[in-house]
């Protein structure tokens, strides 16, 4: 392994991925909770979208867009989690140049189109909320095939810079990632070059996305607080308030933790290289684990279909 350290590469054929560095001996037991994790995220997002598949009365905006966030969390969750646990139980620490940039590409390509997702999801509840009316008419189901295409074509745009960057910077110092995964800036800071355009790319979409999408989605909930408390009834209002609860919940399970592990990288410098590469997995993974469990639990009607589910089975 020490002769692919720091061989003169300008392109080269494999990276070192070296899991959690300082934590070796325990990961064993660092994969069971993570294992656990996609196990859940697999079942639960599979168990979304077949429920949402086989009940007709689903099949409407809400719904297709818990499809999409669906289908993102299972790209983000098998980009990362299958190469992590080899690493952990196999000691297979090489992946290949193109293999880790597809990773890289597809981590961050879906990440940016869950917050796209989420945002739309802020809109359905703010038409649905402030102008029921024209729910049906606004939020066709070709308007919700253009807002899934406008979605994935960001995501597919604003990251396709990442891998083609990284591929061009020459990798002559050392091919060690002290990662779990091919994350763009533990990538491109391998580079024995200046490497700011990548940094200042990346910071710029990080802005872009967290900042713009948590606008949107705070003016819409700004506009669905007010209409909410502008009913009559407080039975009225605690419905109301209810059918957003769980966007609520997931918008809430998305952005604090990337937001938490985005402020320990700027100024958590004392902070364990260890505790940074597992808050990086967990801000990851712990949301595809939790949004199906979340619209499973608050929305009646996934919970009623999938209690209809378990008792036919156990029947």
């Amino acid at each position: 392994m020490s002769d692919s350290n720091t061989t003169d590469l300008t392109n080269p054929s494999t990276f070192i991925l070296l899991g959690i560095p300082g934590l070796e001996t325990a990961h064993i037991w660092i994969s069971i909770p993570f294992c656990t994790m996609y196990a859940i995220a697999v079942l639960g997002n599979f168990t979304i979208m077949f429920i949402v598949k086989t009940k007709p009365s689903l099949h409407g905006p809400m719904y297709y867009f818990l499809c999409m966030l669906a289908i993102s969390d299972l790209v983000i969750s098998t980009s990362l989690v299958p190469k992590m646990l080899s690493i952990f139980w196999f000691n297979s620490w090489e992946i290949d140049f193109s293999a880790c940039l597809t990773q890289m590409y597809f981590i961050h390509c879906f990440l940016v189109m869950d917050s796209g997702i989420l945002v739309a999801m802020a809109l359905d509840r703010y038409v649905a909320i402030c102008d029921p009316l024209r729910y049906s008419t606004i939020l066709t189901k070709p308007m919700v095939a253009m807002i899934g295409l406008a979605v994935v074509l960001r995501g597919c745009m604003l990251i396709l810079p990442y891998p083609f960057l990284a591929r061009q910077w020459p990798y002559c110092r050392t091919t060690i990632i002290p990662h779990t995964y091919c994350e763009h800036i533990a990538v491109v800071k391998l580079a024995c070059a200046d490497i700011r355009i990548s940094s200042y790319y990346s910071l710029s979409v990080a802005f872009l996305v967290m900042g713009l999408d948590v606008f949107f989605i705070a003016v819409s909930y700004i506009q669905i607080l007010r209409a909410i408390f502008s009913l009559p009834t407080k039975d009225a209002r605690l419905k109301t308030f209810g059918t957003c609860g769980s966007h609520l919940c997931v918008i809430l399970v998305s952005y604090i933790p990337a937001l938490f592990s985005s402020l320990m990288h700027r100024f958590g410098h004392n902070v364990a290289l260890h505790f940074h590469i597992l808050m990086a997995n967990v801000y990851l993974l712990v949301p595809t684990m939790l949004h199906p469990i979340i619209y499973g639990v608050r929305t009646k009607q996934i919970r009623n279909r999938l209690l209809q589910l378990l008792t036919y089975k156990g029947m």
